[in-house]
């Protein structure tokens, strides 16, 4: 019996979902983003990063090309916006994946002070906490754009919320 078929549905489903890369940031997987809200034998509930935002239907149409692929076409694939997604939700794994990527993952329990962005960035690239936010607006709507001051290399911050 093959490893795939020893798991069980969740399992399983678990396993593909872990296969699909964000559109946007492909080091990371749905999973690793806590996107993937839900994982039941009978669908995936997932739920985007923001409103609006634009890889939205690319996500939902790489998780059931995914599903698909895998011999689970009767899985449904639903999208929900409440309750909104949150940083927090994106896993300790995927946190160091973002870093390794070149993006500053956002502080864990984001409190008040991260969300109005007060507080400093850490550099992916050298670890520096002497960074200074550039511009609120990144390379997408979910990061701003940081210096750091050390080794003066531009990165991405995402965005608390």
């Amino acid at each position: 019996m093959s490893v795939v078929t020893a798991l069980t549905s969740t399992e399983r489903l678990r396993a593909v979902l872990a296969s699909v890369p964000d559109p946007e940031i492909p080091a990371v997987s749905v999973l690793d983003l806590g996107i993937v809200r839900e994982i039941s034998a009978a669908r995936v509930l997932i739920t985007p990063t923001y409103t609006g935002c634009p890889a939205t239907l690319a996500i939902e149409q790489a998780i059931r090309s995914a599903l698909d692929a895998n011999g689970c076409g009767a899985v449904a694939v639903e999208t929900t916006l409440s309750p909104p997604w949150s940083t927090d939700w994106i896993s300790d794994e995927g946190r160091e994946k973002l870093r390794a990527y070149g993006i500053a993952p956002p502080p864990k329990g984001a409190n008040a002070a991260a969300l109005k962005n007060q507080t400093l960035a850490e550099c992916p690239r050298c670890g520096s906490s002497n960074t200074e936010e550039i511009s609120r607006f990144g390379s997408t709507p979910c990061k701003a754009l940081w210096r750091c001051k050390a080794c003066a290399e531009p990165f991405d911050r995402f965005k608390c919320h």
